[in-house]
Order: structure tokens, then sequence, then C-alpha cells
């Protein structure tokens, strides 16, 4: 599977949302126009996850945006994602793609070079580098400077997504790296109108990471 042409990526933050409103929120921003959606449960059970990332696929699949499932490859498994995400204390890739096979996608959060380059060399289909500014997430996250952003997309010959605190009021600090996406999370889930929100998003990261 190929990421072209895929600049909006969303990673779900549950916060304080009723299951209704979570999804409610979700299918305004794929509605907005956002390219990839990355469900991120860290506290629900097994079960409760796989009942989430069921929902959300449904709306996924009506606007042909690819699922991704954090952490969980029994997840994206289960419900047939379209690939999964891992990050530095998760399994290898090369071990998540003996399991997943050829055909799905699997992101790593890359923080280095070196890391960028082991991801790709072990079969990343695409690499998550952040954070580029700091979170409002509950998740732990270290800095990461644009010039080491342009660093590993020199480096890498996979797709390289910024992530990290960027909303359409400064993601144009990321244009010197010439990154192929964005990935938010609080930009369009504390969104009171995520639809706008994406939609608003998109026309920036184009804007931003258009090829010169």
């Amino acid at each position: 599977m190929q990421l072209i042409n895929r600049p909006l990526y969303l990673v779900t933050d549950s916060l304080t949302y009723s299951q209704t409103a979570f999804l409610t929120q979700i299918e305004a921003a794929c509605r907005g126009g956002v390219d990839i959606v990355q469900l991120r449960e860290k506290q629900l059970s097994s079960r409760d996850y796989y009942q989430r990332a069921l929902a959300v696929k449904v709306i996924t699949d009506r606007f042909e945006v690819s699922l991704i499932i954090d952490d969980r490859l029994d997840i994206a498994q289960a419900v047939n994602a379209a690939g999964v995400h891992l990050g530095q204390q998760d399994l290898s890739v090369a071990i998540a793609r003996k399991i997943l096979g050829p055909d799905k996608l699997i992101g790593a959060t890359t923080k280095s070079v070196e890391q960028a380059l082991e991801a790709a060399q072990q079969g990343a289909d695409y690499l998550g580098v952040g954070a580029i500014f700091p979170t409002t997430t509950h998740v732990k996250t270290v800095h990461t400077s644009v010039e080491t952003l342009t660093a590993i997309k020199k480096a890498v010959r996979v797709p390289v997504y910024a992530i990290g605190g960027l909303n359409a009021q400064n993601v144009s600090v990321i244009q010197p790296a010439q990154v192929d996406g964005v990935a938010v999370v609080s930009a369009i889930m504390k969104a009171d109108d995520p639809l706008l929100a994406a939609q608003q998003l998109r026309a920036k990261i184009v804007a931003v990471t258009a090829k010169k």
C-alpha cells in the first residue's frame, strides 16, 4: 500500500468524549479532508479497543481513509486495518513486518537519523518525526528540531510526517524540511468545528509541503 498525496494525518485522542461524540468528531474530520486516521487508545481494554476500532473503520472506509492502529498489531489484524504505527518501545518494525506481511502499512516514530535509517531498513512504510513543538496530549514527547526533521527527510526514501503541537498557525515552520505530511492531534480533536479545522489545516499543509 502506498502513501501518495496523503498529507493530513490525524492521531486520535478520546479526551472526555462519549463514544458517540468521538465518532462524530472523527467523521467530521474525514469529511474535512483527513487522509489517514491513527486510532490511539492507551486506556481501553482489548475488547473495548477492538469495538472502537470497528466503529472507526466503518467511518474511515466510507471516506476511503486509511485506518492505522497505534501499537496493537492484534487489533490491527482483528479489524483488517490498513496498518499499525509503532513507537520506540513497541515491537520492532522487522518483527511487525513478519507478522503483518508485505501488504500492510507499518509506520514508526523516530527522533534521530539513526532511528529513521534503522526503521526504514527494517521495512517501515513511513516515519512520524517529532515532537516539533510541545504537545498537550498525555503522551510523553521529546523535542525534535526542524534541522533534525530535515536531516531525517534527506536520509530516507520513505514518506516522513512531522508531528508535535503543529496547527494551521505554526505549521509553516516545517517548510524547510519538505516533508510529505503532518500528523496532528489537538488541532482537530479539540476543534469546535473539526470539519473546518481539517479543511484549513490540509490547505496549509499542502502549501507548506509543496515540492519546489
